[in-house]
């Protein structure tokens, strides 16, 4: 029974953890598409591709992508999010990194 109690408090200790761990970050999944967005500013020298997710998905969202190629769901409505999705789109070749974009290494996880 003691070793039940350990490990339910085992999992849930891993369990709050893990979710914590990514600070409020909605991801986007493998195919592009967000179960969710967030507000969450993401620095622009780590921004590597902004785009919207598809039109037909049900949970519309900006999906930013980092460096380190993590795609993160951010409101469309959050203005923030807005003007990054405008600038990048003025960059004429999105390949090279345009400055203040991508102007960083991958080192860790934002």
């Amino acid at each position: 029974m003691k070793t039940l109690a350990a490990f339910i408090l085992l999992t849930l200790i891993c369990f709050v953890h893990h979710s914590s761990a990514a600070n409020g970050a909605v991801f986007a999944t493998s195919d592009g598409y967000c179960m969710g967005h967030t507000q969450m500013k993401i620095p622009k020298q780590k921004v590597k591709h902004v785009m919207e997710n598809p039109s037909h998905c049900t949970t519309k969202a900006i999906i930013v992508t980092s460096v380190c190629d993590r795609q993160y769901c951010i409101d469309p409505n959050f203005r923030w999010a807005k003007r990054l999705l405008a600038e990048f789109e003025k960059v004429p070749d999105k390949t090279s990194p345009p400055a203040p974009f991508n102007s960083s290494k991958c080192e860790k996880e934002i």
